[in-house]
C-alpha cells in the first residue's frame, strides 16, 4: 500500500506514530520525504534519445532523480553527458571483460548510494549475479511491445511479420532476458509501407516516453512488484 501523508509535525513524528500504531501487524514500512530525489545511475551504449529525454526532464525539474553518473561501453555520448555537467564513465566491456566492468559498476553503486539503475538503450546483457544484486532496482527500455519480439533487432522482426502496431516496454531487469515485470508500455500504428528504418524512427519517440514514465513512477515510489507483475499507482 502507498500512502501520502501531510503533517506539520515532521517526518520523524509521523514515522513513530504510524509504526507504533501498526506494530501489532508487523508491517514492513518505508518513509520518504516527497522532495527527496533518488540517486540514479544511467547506462547507455551509443543511442542518445532516451538519455537526452531523461537529462531534459531532470533539468526542467520534472524528473525527481539525481543522476550520479552515466556509464557507457562506448565513448560516443561523452560530450553530451559532460555538457550537462555530469560524470561520464567509459567501461569498454570488450577490452576489460564483463565481470570486471560490472564489478566497477557495483562499486559505483555502493559509493554513490545508487537507488536506481536505468538502462537507456544499454545494449549489453547483464550477468545473473549483477541482476540479483540489484534486483528490483534496474529498469530497462525494450524496443518492442513485450512479450512480443524479444531479443535483438525487434523492429526488423516486426517488419518481417508485417505488424500494424509497434511499441516499447519498460520493465524491471531480471536474469531472464526481456522477461522482467512490466512497468509501462505504449504503441504506434504503422502500415505495410513502413521499412525497418521507418519503424526504428517511429519507435525512438515511444521508447523515450515509456522509459521516462517508468523512471518517474519509480522515483515517486508508485511501483510495487508482485511476483512477475507490477502494481502501478498512476
Amino acid at each position: 500500500m502507498r500512502t501520502r501523508i501531510e503533517t506539520e509535525e515532521g517526518l520523524d513524528s509521523a514515522r513513530v506514530a504510524i509504526t507504533e500504531g501498526l506494530k501489532h501487524l508487523s508491517p514492513h514500512l518505508t518513509f520518504r520525504p516527497t522532495q527527496e530525489r533518488k540517486s540514479t545511475l544511467i547506462m547507455v551504449t551509443t543511442e542518445s534519445h532516451c538519455l537526452r529525454d531523461l537529462l531534459y526532464l531532470q533539468e526542467l525539474n520534472e524528473m525527481p532523480i539525481d543522476i550520479a553518473a552515466v556509464v557507457s561501453n562506448h565513448e560516443v555520448l561523452r560530450s553530451l553527458v559532460e555538457s550537462h555537467g555530469l560524470t561520464f564513465i567509459h567501461l569498454p566491456i570488450d577490452a576489460m571483460g564483463k565481470e570486471i566492468a560490472e564489478a566497477k559498476v557495483l562499486e559505483l553503486v555502493e559509493k554513490e548510494k545508487i537507488e536506481l539503475v536505468v538502462l537507456a538503450r544499454y545494449m549489453q546483457i547483464l550477468s545473473e549475479k549483477f541482476c540479483k544484486v540489484l534486483d528490483g532496482n534496474i529498469i530497462n527500455i525494450h524496443h518492442s511491445f513485450l512479450p512480443g519480439f524479444k531479443g535483438a533487432k525487434p523492429y526488423h522482426q516486426a517488419h518481417e511479420r508485417g505488424v500494424k502496431i509497434i511499441g516499447a516496454t519498460s520493465h524491471f531487469v531480471t536474469p531472464h532476458l526481456d522477461e522482467g515485470p512490466i512497468i509501462s508500455q505504449d504503441v504506434a500504428h504503422v502500415t505495410h509501407s513502413a521499412s525497418p528504418e521507418d519503424l526504428i524512427a517511429i519507435g525512438r519517440d515511444i521508447e523515450r516516453r515509456v522509459l521516462s514514465q517508468a523512471v518517474k513512477l519509480f522515483a515517486q515510489d508508485r511501483i510495487f512488484i508482485v511476483g512477475s507483475r507490477t502494481v502501478v499507482f498512476q
